[in-house]
């Protein structure tokens, strides 16, 4: 019996080690570089992105959050993030996109 227990407990920290995870849903993000201040609509911006993975508001404004974070206990975490804050006019006031996901490795 003890030693069932001491395989079982090998067993699940041998998972533990090999895990991994994601947060959001990944988003393709070719259109990143088309946003574009007082002009992209917040339509545009669902038709390119799709549902966001938050949403809230600042400053009473409207602002949907792009969110994908990838990690696992081996190999190389990954995350990317697309901030759009609207105006009142349901156009893009200011946006913030931030990545550690090298160009030549996606």
């Amino acid at each position: 019996m003890y030693r069932r227990i001491l395989l079982f407990l090998a067993v699940l920290s041998l998972a533990g080690l090999t895990a991994c995870g994601t947060v959001g849903r990944d988003f393709d993000e070719t259109h990143v570089p088309d946003v574009q201040n007082n002009v992209t609509t917040k339509n545009m911006i669902h038709d390119w992105f799709g549902e966001p993975h938050a949403e809230g508001k600042q400053n009473g404004m409207l602002m949907w959050t792009y969110q994908y974070d990838r990690y696992s206990a081996f190999g190389k975490d990954c995350s990317k993030e697309l901030v759009v804050l609207f105006n009142g006019d349901e156009r893009v006031k200011a946006y913030r996109y931030s990545t550690n996901i090298e160009e030549d490795k996606k």
